[in-house]
């Protein structure tokens, strides 16, 4: 099938078949603890600080360039759009962050955040994950969205590349929920079921983003700049400070897989994009 022909599936289908992927690779990390009980703080701190790069990569040439564009096309004051939809995702994200129970890494140690519950402690290290899940599936549905205003090769090219680069920032993400479900016990198919599933919601909000965004057309730009929002508050919020672990000389690893998967996703978005 040509790339002219996968444009006729429509964004919603294009979007879930995307994130369908996205999820994949998720399954794919959690499928680690199949052979490691543990991993080296080095390499997790490595593995966190590349998805910390490709997150912020993505949210600038996937979703604020893109929201700029298309905010002048339909005369917008582009700047106001932005900013607007920027922090309302951030906003989003820290109601969430204050509501939903889920743990929070800091200091070397996990505490729950949010709504106090009697979940388990296994669940609520998944819901800190899906939530970080929900941007990214915005991200993948605007991104597909965005075919409805320009179906045209270089659109799909560039949504393509926007669930490329969350599929291998999921990679990680997978594995820092299974194979620290199975250091507190579980057994590695109970922790490989969590960790896949914390992925599940991407499909979900990816078709939501789609919908909304064919559905309004005018609020796309505001999407787009509200899931880079979104994808930045995880960033800071989570990613990174968990990244910054097992002292100064594992942070560099944090900081190296930053830039290394910063390079990467630009690369993949100015290339292919």
């Amino acid at each position: 099938m040509g790339l002219e022909q996968l444009i006729t599936m429509g964004p919603i289908a294009l979007a879930l078949c995307a994130s369908l992927f996205t999820w994949f690779m998720t399954a794919l990390g959690a499928a680690l603890v199949f052979f490691f009980k543990d991993i080296n703080q080095k390499v997790l701190n490595g593995m966190l600080g590349f998805a910390s790069g490709v997150m912020i990569a993505a949210s600038f040439f996937s979703l604020l360039a893109p929201a700029v564009d298309m905010a002048e096309e339909l005369n917008m004051t582009a700047w106001i759009v932005v900013a607007i939809g920027f922090l309302a995702g951030g906003i989003f994200l820290w109601i969430s962050d204050h509501t939903i129970p889920h743990m929070h890494f800091q200091d070397k140690t996990h505490h729950e955040e949010g709504i106090h519950t009697k979940l388990k402690r296994s669940i609520l290290l998944v819901f800190s994950i899906t939530l970080h899940n929900i941007p990214e599936g915005l991200a993948v549905g605007v991104a597909f969205g965005a075919l409805a205003q320009h179906a045209s090769v270089p659109e799909l090219m560039a949504a393509f590349t926007v669930a490329l680069g969350i599929g291998i920032q999921n990679f990680p993400e997978g594995a820092a929920v299974s194979i620290p479900l199975r250091k507190e016990g579980l057994s590695r198919t109970k922790s490989f079921l969590y960790g896949q599933a914390s992925g599940l919601v991407e499909p979900i909000s990816a078709v939501i983003g789609a919908f909304l965004v064919t559905a309004v057309r005018p609020i796309l730009p505001y999407a787009l700049a509200f899931a880079a929002g979104a994808m930045i508050y995880v960033v800071t919020e989570e990613l990174i400070p968990e990244s910054q672990t097992g002292g100064h000389e594992a942070t560099h690893f944090s900081t190296m897989g930053c830039i290394v998967g910063f390079v990467i996703m630009m690369i993949l978005d100015v290339a292919f994009g």
